[in-house]
């Protein structure tokens, strides 16, 4: 019979291994999309998506708070974090939400929030999804029939923003409702895309 002490060893050497496979098998994904309220709404309900952390990246100031971002001087971007099982949902199919998600034709803000703050763009991590990003912008723009002033940049620090505006559309559902529809989310994106709008999306706010 083994000894405990080996047991103990062999058991954890084969939980690090389950834990590395694990992690080897998400993917990590970063969209600005305006509000991050509405895209990790949007995103939460795509299958093979699974976990989302609303955020701010793409600037230069260290450890931003909303407040800092919102006035538009730290260069960052409300933004969405997205972990994602490749095996559920393909790096091309989640930029096919994004871009049917959002008015990439809109270089100012999305909706009613203007600024840098609040414009789109498409944060890659690596070779592979800067060829898909670039590939799927360039089709978005043939369906459009107009020019796309999303960027694609490479992924930079992403900070997490405050507790309270993680899961805001669960937590404060009426708020965030009132603000979607007040904002003209919905209304410009179904415009934008027509039956094509919210693609993806099994079911949309």
């Amino acid at each position: 019979m083994k000894p405990l002490s080996t047991l103990l060893a062999t058991a954890a050497f084969v939980l690090n291994v389950t834990s590395s496979v694990v992690a080897q098998e998400t993917r990590i994904a970063t969209f600005a999309g305006g509000c991050f309220w509405c895209i990790e709404s949007d995103f939460d309900k795509v299958p093979g998506v699974l976990k989302t952390i609303s955020g701010y990246t793409g600037g230069r100031t260290l450890n931003p708070t909303y407040q800092q971002v919102a006035r538009g001087n730290t260069g960052h971007r409300e933004a969405l974090q997205i972990t994602y099982d490749p095996k559920k949902v393909t790096y091309a199919q989640l930029l096919d939400v994004f871009w049917h998600s959002v008015d990439p034709v809109d270089m100012g803000g999305q909706f009613c929030d203007r600024g840098v703050p609040y414009q789109t763009a498409v944060f890659v991590h690596n070779d592979e999804q800067q060829k898909l990003a670039a590939a799927s912008k360039e089709a978005a723009m043939k369906e459009l029939g107009q020019k796309i002033f999303t960027p694609i940049e490479k992924a930079a620090r992403f900070y997490p923003a405050e507790g309270y505006h993680q899961d805001y559309y669960k937590k404060s559902p009426t708020r965030y409702r009132f603000y979607r529809w007040n904002c003209g989310r919905n209304q410009r994106v179904n415009e934008l895309w027509g039956d094509n709008a919210y693609r993806g999306i099994p079911a949309k706010d």
